[in-house]
């Protein structure tokens, strides 16, 4: 990993056109807009991949949250950037396609705050998942029903975007004719 690398984020404005480099940390602190991707990852069965971020992440730790998710490099696409931290976080590759993208804001904890441009990528994975414990503390794969009725039932147990991004995945799925995603 690259240090120097991981630590920048590119800020972007509403049309994700890069302004800038800023430090992470300050990015979360002055709660500017920046480049994100999240990855959705499905099995055969339709069903959704989610991680529990590990308790010592610098924010949502201990959350439970889509496969993937985090920040490109500069001058890194979001599907090179979706491919590398999968293999990080997750311990596997699989193909993943642009989706759509949303732009939202949400107050975190430690007085932090998201405002991320995010790519959404969606692929399938029928393999073994080799959790990074120093990223996820947990995984499961879960049906979409089952999942819509926890996020109803318990979305404090959810990370602030996973909530946003959740019903704007279930549209596209259904525009996408995404039915074998919304079994179980």
């Amino acid at each position: 990993m690259n240090t120097v690398q991981e630590n920048m984020l590119v800020l972007v404005n509403e049309n994700d056109e890069p302004l800038g480099l800023m430090e992470k940390m300050e990015v979360h602190r002055k709660a500017l807009l920046h480049r994100a991707f999240s990855v959705f990852i499905f099995n055969s069965e339709g069903e959704m991949l989610l991680q529990r971020r590990a308790f010592e992440k610098y924010h949502s730790g201990g959350l439970w949250t889509n496969a993937c998710c985090s920040h490109p490099y500069p001058d890194e696409s979001p599907v090179a950037a979706a491919t590398r931290r999968m293999k990080e976080e997750l311990g596997f590759e699989t193909e993943v396609v642009p989706a759509f993208h949303f732009i939202y804001k949400a107050a975190l904890d430690n007085e932090l705050t998201e405002h991320e441009f995010d790519h959404v990528l969606v692929g399938t994975h029928d393999g073994a998942v080799f959790p990074n414990r120093d990223e996820v503390v947990d995984f499961r794969y879960i049906g979409m029903e089952a999942l819509k009725t926890s996020l109803e039932n318990q979305p404090d147990q959810y990370t602030a975007w996973f909530k946003i991004a959740f019903p704007l995945l279930e549209a596209y799925l259904e525009r996408n004719n995404g039915a074998d995603h919304e079994s179980q």
